[in-house]
């Protein structure tokens, strides 16, 4: 059982490292919040520069966290968690599932 929920973790991996940093977890947050938001508006909600935002959404959208969506000139974020709360699900249902083996054993 242990090798699947290493094989869980590694496939998680990459997300669980985008979201280690405190200032994409504010973003998150905010974007979890509210509707949808552009580059400008979470820079005016937050103490982050605007090449910092970009490059944070950026990597957030490399991972799954995000979608987004082009209007005219604007690009509107918004946080699209459902494949990595799929993810966590699973985790979690690999480490109880482990914890259960134990206490049989």
């Amino acid at each position: 059982m242990e090798d699947k929920t290493m094989e869980v973790f590694k496939r998680g991996s990459k997300l669980l490292n985008i979201l280690q940093d405190e200032k994409r977890q504010q973003i998150l947050v905010l974007l979890c919040r509210e509707e949808q938001l552009t580059v400008n508006q979470i820079t005016e909600r937050l103490t982050i520069s605007r090449p910092a935002v970009s490059h944070h959404l950026k990597l957030m959208y490399e991972v799954g966290l995000l979608s987004v969506e082009q209007v005219g000139l604007e690009r509107y974020y918004r946080s699209d968690l459902d494949d990595a709360l799929l993810w966590l699900k699973e985790l979690t249902a690999s480490l109880e599932e482990n914890i259960k083996n134990k206490e049989k054993a």
